[in-house]
């Protein structure tokens, strides 16, 4: 069910000389080997994708698409097998991978629409002269992509750099790496022109710190933490190459008095455990009207503990694993931290069991403002649930974090929705639903959390240059 890994450079799979191991975040057995890049490979990564881009940008629109297209539909015949091979890297239930799957083959498709889009447009002009505007793919990219998403992840990069008629050199993760074989596998499969997609695995700081001073380098696409995406930001500041953004968030919920409140709670901790709260857009800071707030609280905790916890091949498991071993303590310092300054544990806050990198679904509730978890990302199975007298202090809280890349609420009054969709200081705000995006929306954040947008009409906005061009009829 596992694939051999390899690295894919200029249309050949090769190994290395140097791997890693893959672990099975359930079981804390190695299930891979994954070979990793040396200077050599990426030298040759960037070489093909020199030429790869040479022969994709004058690829027609409507034949990148149908690529793209033949593609996707490869990745949906092969669900079954990619998505056993992502929980047992990750860790997620089987029937999440399998959703994954199928979503990352929708960011295809609609990118694969969208390449048949890039229009650029005339400007009226006096007689004798023209101004028209281009869109034009920007060059080769680095994309690197992280490992709560094993599939979809890597998928919003490619789908945007090669719809766009770039080249793209993607360093997946290394704990997850399968999702990106397969893409790659289903592209090779597709026709798609040796040197277009490269695929490298190795240390991140070598591979970022070698690829992005590159001069074939013309965009920088990252997904990951604020503090490694500014890092990369700086860095390719120096030699003023454009970045693509999507960074870390701390999402708030705000959960209204008019709200149907036992729906809300069950819908809330439901969310907040999927992926085992491994989500940038994980609905984690619950903002809830004093009105209403015991009913929510209580029942979010029944609902939480209800949460079946095991490896995510056996039947029945809602949560899986957290994805490496690293997550554990870094969740049992915040909590501690909150406990410490009068939060109320309400469920969990340990690990759970003795084998494989498991955390309990955890709720804290009357959090300090002076508590880490109010400020810092927890990326696991925690929920902080506080209550808070008015919209106005809702606010005020949801936008209390150098973060902004979804919010969500519950209400059914227009004022209200109209207010939050003013107020709230977030890229994606949802209202009456837990999902942050669809491949049809635009996606990013604001503040800390990036800028520049993934998916909808604006997708491919960062993978296009700009022209324009003046026309004289005659020299002036």
């Amino acid at each position: 069910m596992y694939p051999d890994l390899k690295l894919y450079v200029g249309g050949e799979w090769r190994k290395s000389s140097e791997d890693l191991p893959v672990i099975n975040p359930a079981t804390e057995d190695e299930i891979g080997r994954l070979p990793k890049a040396s200077r050599r490979d990426l030298d040759d990564a960037l070489a093909a994708a020199v030429e790869g881009f040479a022969i994709w940008r004058k690829t027609a629109p409507r034949e990148r698409c149908n690529v793209i297209r033949r593609a996707a539909a490869l990745m949906r015949e092969r669900q079954e097998e990619i998505a056993r091979a992502i929980t047992l890297e990750h860790g997620k239930p089987l029937p999440q991978a399998r959703l994954e799957v199928i979503r990352g083959a929708e960011f295809f498709e609609w990118d694969a629409g969208e390449a048949m889009r890039t229009y650029g447009r005339v400007i009226p002009s006096k007689h004798g002269e023209s101004f028209t505007v281009h869109h034009q793919p920007v060059g080769v990219v680095a994309a690197f992509s992280p490992w709560n998403f094993p599939m979809s992840q890597p998928a919003r990069k490619i789908g945007g750099a090669l719809a766009a008629g770039c080249s793209i050199i993607l360093k997946a993760a290394e704990e997850t790496p399968a999702g990106a074989v397969h893409i790659v596998r289903a592209f090779e499969d597709a026709g798609l022109p040796k040197g277009v997609l490269n695929l490298v695995f190795g240390d991140p700081a070598e591979i970022s710190g070698y690829l992005i001073p590159q001069e074939p380098v013309r965009l920088v696409a990252f997904t990951g933490s604020t503090a490694v995406g500014r890092h990369l930001t700086t860095m390719a500041s120096e030699h003023m190459t454009p970045v693509l953004m999507e960074l870390g968030g701390h999402a708030p919920v705000i959960v209204c008095e008019d709200t149907d409140v036992v729906k809300a709670a069950i819908s809330g901790a439901v969310r907040k455990y999927r992926n085992a709260g491994q989500v940038c857009t994980s609905p984690t800071r619950f903002f809830v009207h004093d009105s209403v707030y015991e009913e929510f609280r209580d029942n979010f905790v029944r609902r939480a503990v209800e949460t079946v916890v095991g490896n995510g091949m056996e039947d029945g498991v809602e949560m899986g694993p957290l994805a490496n071993d690293r997550r554990i303590p870094a969740l049992s310092a915040l909590v501690e931290d909150a406990r410490a300054k009068g939060a109320e544990i309400l469920a969990g806050g340990e690990r759970h069991g003795n084998k494989g990198y498991f955390f309990q679904p955890t709720v804290l509730a009357d959090v300090p403002d002076t508590a880490r978890v109010m400020q810092e990302e927890p990326f696991g199975p925690l929920a902080v649930i506080n209550p808070v007298s008015s919209l106005d202090a809702a606010i005020e809280q949801a936008n209390s974090v150098p973060y902004g890349l979804a919010g969500y609420a519950f209400s059914n009054r227009a004022d209200y929705i109209a207010r939050l969709a003013e107020e709230v200081q977030v890229g994606n705000l949802s209202i009456n639903t837990l999902e942050a995006s669809m491949p049809e929306t635009p996606f990013g954040g604001v503040k800390s959390s990036g800028y520049g947008r993934e998916g909808g009409s604006e997708g491919l906005d960062n993978y296009m240059a700009i022209k324009h061009v003046w026309h004289s009829s005659q020299i002036v």
